[in-house]
């Protein structure tokens, strides 16, 4: 990792956060003091999103809509996992101490789940309109087999988008209190020869401006054109949507627009201020919240399958029902095949005590005596 003295290699814009304070001694402590709410928003969203892929996995019969859900619940266990590292980050005083690999890695399982959160909902929604306008097209074609290459696709394509993240993220370190910043380094991988701030600006606005395109607005038009569709076939039928799916999936995408817009905005921003700078500190301290109200949308989302489908629930409350019941029975086993084995110890005894010729007496009342009164040993 460079040292400070290494300025003239860094994008303009970066240069400014080398020299500028990692933040005031109030904004350390409101940072300090949500510490223990992400430590625990992080951990209740691992525990919740294995539970979710725990039922749907094993407790749910496989099918096209279960496909969906298990890879929006692996995808959003990715993120709740890598939520304790930002939390680390919180604790140590905005100060980045996991190495710059773990820095891309980290900041790639983001945006991993970014862009497979607008694939999967997108493509969900274009499955529930092939549905309703192709149905004996579905019948023939639509099945787990087919979902789960098409999951294959969507969890490609978010991984090649994500390539960039990867490649870009870099740990840098500040000249004022030499905090470490896990940021973009846009002028990685450029020629000598080449204009770099020209070039900074250039990747800076293309990744701000793609992610938008294709993880949030691309998504949101699909989303919206198809049940625009659904709705139109259902109105046009004279039926009613009465199946519970729909509600689901439309939490899901009203949610995702809740948590995922403030921070697409702040980060168009933050392209926007390499061109007006008076947006920098703006952007500075809103794109950390905003980057936060994302995460919270992979630790709602299995909530929202409990509460708008209320056979899941039922299914999670079979789930916990059995797993306790097969722990009861094992333990209860386990107690009976030790009783056995005592009082398998216990006759073996009695009967070289008594010798070889004695005979066991068949009276119930003799053998309940011998129980009760274990002084013959």
């Amino acid at each position: 990792m460079p040292s400070c003295g290494n300025m003239s290699q860094y994008c303009p814009i970066i240069q400014e956060m080398m020299n500028n304070t990692a933040g005031k001694s109030s904004e350390r402590a409101l940072n300090m003091g949500v510490v223990v709410a992400h430590g625990l928003i992080s951990s209740f969203g691992i525990l919740e999103n294995l539970l979710i892929l725990w039922v749907i996995g094993f407790r749910v019969r496989r099918s096209v809509i279960s496909i969906w859900i298990l890879n929006l619940a692996a995808s959003d266990l990715l993120a709740t996992a890598s939520l304790p590292f930002f939390t680390y980050f919180l604790a140590q005083g905005l100060t980045w101490k996991l190495g710059t690999t773990f820095c891309k890695v980290h900041s790639s399982i983001f945006f991993l789940n970014m862009f497979l959160s607008g694939f999967l909902l997108a493509v969900i929604s274009l499955d529930r309109c092939l549905v309703s306008l192709l149905p004996v097209w579905c019948q023939n074609h639509r099945d787990v087999g087919l979902a789960t290459r098409v999951c294959w696709v969507v969890w490609g394509l978010a991984l090649l988008n994500t390539v960039p993240y990867y490649l870009f993220r870099d740990t840098i370190t500040r000249c004022d209190n030499h905090t470490i910043m896990c940021y973009y380094n846009f002028r990685q991988l450029s020629p000598p020869e080449a204009d770099y701030k020209a070039l900074c600006r250039s990747r800076q606005d293309a990744l701000a401006i793609s992610k938008f395109l294709l993880s949030f607005l691309l998504p949101l038009l699909v989303i919206i054109g198809s049940y625009a569709a659904v709705s139109a076939s259902i109105a046009r039928r004279g039926h009613r949507r009465t199946f519970r799916f729909f509600r689901l999936v439309v939490a899901v995408i009203v949610t995702f627009v809740l948590c995922w817009a403030p921070y697409h905005t702040f980060s168009l921003l933050e392209a926007v201020g390499d061109y007006n700078p008076s947006l920098r500190r703006m952007v500075a301290r809103a794109l950390p919240a905003s980057a936060s109200l994302a995460f919270l949308n992979s630790v709602l989302n299995p909530l929202l399958y409990v509460f708008s489908c209320p056979d899941f629930l039922a299914k999670i409350r079979q789930s916990l029902g059995a797993v306790l019941e097969n722990v009861l029975q094992e333990d209860l086993g386990e107690l009976a095949r030790r009783r056995s084995t005592a009082q398998s110890s216990v006759s073996a005894s009695e009967l070289l005590l008594k010798g070889p010729h004695s005979r066991p007496t068949p009276s119930t009342k003799t053998k309940d005596k011998e129980v009760e009164h274990p002084s013959v040993f």
